[in-house]
């Protein structure tokens, strides 16, 4: 009983993590496309930080929970924030910076995260150090995997400013897709996706470790 009653607790932990860290995520991308001279997202009431406007079923909810019960690196996405690149300052190079705002700022939480955890004294149990470690795996899970650049990942829009014509043409076609191309990565590929978040979460904790001299 008291192990099931620690999974629900961190399943609920989850699930809170989630839905703030992705409305944030989802967020950003809608106010940096505003601020760059486009309203798609406000117009379409997406420039807001109500989770319920943001949430994807399978990305945001179902396949989070699912790596999170097999003990799996913690991924996942929301309801793309629409906009026009066409209406954005700065062409390919603003759409990209509207992409990057996103899991910029769960990289973010992931870093305030871990400082908080630092300036509690780095506790390694308890329901705090519980929320804490929760919101940096996830946050980190976030950013890394939403920068990977297949569409319709954000990633993909930081590749599309830098790519040639043709690279293009074939990145648009599969933005039809959409989650599908997402599914499939982590159906075919789930074994080597897990490994490469895993190898990139340890770093950036690497990382975090060495900036905070611990």
């Amino acid at each position: 009983m008291v192990g099931m009653t620690a999974d629900i607790t961190y399943i609920v932990i989850v699930i809170i993590v989630i839905l703030l860290s992705m409305t944030l995520h989802e967020a950003m991308h809608g106010f940096v496309s505003y601020w760059l001279g486009d309203d798609t997202a406000k117009l379409q009431g997406r420039l807001t930080l109500n989770p319920i406007k943001h949430i994807d079923p399978f990305l945001t909810i179902i396949l989070p929970i699912m790596l999170a019960l097999s003990g799996m690196p913690i991924f996942g996405g929301a309801k793309p924030v629409p906009f026009n690149p066409n209406n954005v300052r700065w062409g390919e190079w603003g759409a990209a910076l509207v992409a990057i705002a996103g899991p910029l700022t769960n990289f973010a939480i992931a870093f305030v995260s871990f400082g908080v955890w630092v300036l509690f004294g780095t506790p390694t149990s308890g329901f705090l150090y519980q929320i804490i470690h929760t919101t940096v795996l996830v946050n980190l899970g976030f950013f890394i995997f939403n920068l990977i650049p297949i569409t319709p990942l954000d990633g993909s829009r930081v590749l599309y400013a830098l790519a040639p014509d043709f690279v293009k043409r074939g990145m648009e076609a599969m933005e039809r897709f959409g989650i599908i191309v997402v599914f499939a990565i982590v159906l075919l590929a789930g074994q080597y996706l897990s490994s490469f978040m895993i190898t990139s979460m340890n770093f950036f904790l690497a990382v975090f470790t060495a900036i905070f001299h611990l």
